[in-house]
């Protein structure tokens, strides 16, 4: 396995901005530590391009015909190492140096069975995946662990598209489609796609949590669907006015605290484990937690209205975006992965080339990660980091010089869930 070679550009016509992002990979294709002929490449481009997408996968699969297989999809913004082209029109690729028994492409013309096997892939058995989703599906969060049980690990990885025109996905395989089906552009709408990988894919992921804790975990002990009834045996919605120190006689200033307030869920725990938990403080989430918002407030039944289901024996935690504790763990996050790959003792001349300035350093086969996928959420992109690009400058710093693509999008998928206001990282490593 060598370095994936990735590209991205920004331009008002899409016709040059894939010229110029064909132009970066072909380059990097001629240098020896790249790989030269890979046959998976992933694709995503904002959605100023999404009415022309069908033209743009045409285009670049006419141009790259040694790359067989495609997976990608739309988002407000698209990310590459160290920059981000949020709200504007722009388009980036990887190309993945994986042999073609490693992965499977699957879409709902070409699924991913139950045993892991997806069309096509006989003798293959999906270990991990990266799912790209239209989050208008019906029932999304069971089909997403659903695709999470096909695998063996149980652990799945990407984003839902989020486009404020079309909403598109790229699936195209080299196992073809389902016969009679149609969507042979390799251009969908709705549904679940993506790439499936077998064991023999190395693979580290992160979930990095956007939100900060701002008062203490409590137990939910009544709810009827997605409203809270009662937590720690207390009206919800009296803890909601008390903890956040608003009041409904006063709508000017409770409103602006109300939208300002999200809420963390952990699932109920299995018998026996919740006496010896530690409530939760002010502090930082774990992976294991689930942001939503608050959807509305029923002062008749004191209740707490909020964007999942809350069975009884949830914890929930009321927070907020945090820039600060956002960058912080990103940061811990890279490191955790760069600890785990770096090795402890490298040449004078590799620790010489890693430790390159901006200007000089380049991707090394030394760090171990061949490429990155970063999807964060839409809340993330733009300004939110303190200014343009801010996020991705931070993967840069933290997790060093590496192939990297991604997208903004309207949900993260991590583990078999599904996601918000965090960033998921994942690399692929080298042998």
């Amino acid at each position: 396995m060598k370095l994936f070679p990735y590209a991205h550009a920004t331009h008002p016509q899409w016709r040059m901005a894939a010229a110029l992002v064909l132009a970066q990979l072909r380059a990097q294709m001629a240098l020896p530590d790249f790989a030269a002929s890979p046959s998976l490449a992933v694709l995503y481009i904002t959605d100023h391009y999404a009415e022309e997408a069908p033209a743009i996968l045409e285009h670049l699969s006419a141009e790259l015909p040694e790359v067989t297989d495609w997976a990608g999809t739309v988002g407000v913004g698209v990310a590459a190492n160290n920059v981000e082209y949020f709200d504007e029109p722009a388009l980036c690729v990887m190309l993945c140096d994986l042999a073609p028994h490693q992965y499977r492409v699957f879409s709902g013309v070409a699924p991913l069975s139950a045993s892991g096997r997806a069309t096509g892939g006989e003798g293959f058995v999906a270990h991990t995946a990266l799912v790209h989703a239209d989050g208008a599906t019906p029932e999304l969060a069971e089909l997403i662990a659903e695709m999470a049980d096909r695998t063996r690990s149980g652990y799945v990885f990407g984003g839902l598209a989020l486009s404020r025109g079309r909403s598109v996905q790229f699936s195209m395989g080299s196992a073809g489609h389902l016969g009679g089906q149609g969507a042979a552009s390799g251009v969908f709408h709705g549904g679940l796609s993506g790439v499936a990988f077998g064991p023999d894919v190395g693979l580290v992921s992160r979930v990095t949590q956007g939100a900060q804790p701002v008062d203490q975990e409590r137990t939910v002990t009544a709810s009827d669907g997605n409203l809270v009834l009662m937590l720690d045996d207390e009206p919800a919605l009296d803890v909601l006015l008390r903890e956040r120190d608003i009041s409904l006689d006063q709508p000017e200033r409770a409103m602006p605290r109300l939208r300002a307030t999200l809420v963390g869920l952990t699932p109920p725990s299995p018998s026996g484990e919740d006496a010896l938990r530690v409530p939760r403080m002010r502090g930082q989430f774990g992976a294991e937690v689930l942001v939503r918002h608050l959807i509305g407030l029923d002062p008749g039944r004191r209740g707490v209205a909020i964007a999942d289901m809350a069975p009884v024996g949830t914890r929930l935690t009321f927070c907020e975006r945090n820039v600060q504790a956002a960058r912080a763990d990103l940061v811990r996050v890279c490191a955790e992965v760069r600890e785990e790959l770096e090795p402890e003792e490298v040449s004078l001349a590799v620790a010489t080339s890693l430790a390159a300035n901006d200007v000089d350093a380049r991707p090394h086969p030394a760090r171990r990660i061949a490429g990155a996928i970063y999807v964060s959420c839409s809340g993330r992109g733009g300004l939110h980091f303190g200014s343009p690009s801010a996020e991705l400058q931070t993967v840069r710093r933290a997790l060093g010089d590496v192939p990297l693509v991604g997208f903004f999008a309207g949900g993260e998928i991590a583990h078999h869930q599904l996601y918000g206001y965090t960033g998921v990282l994942t690399v692929f490593t080298m042998p």
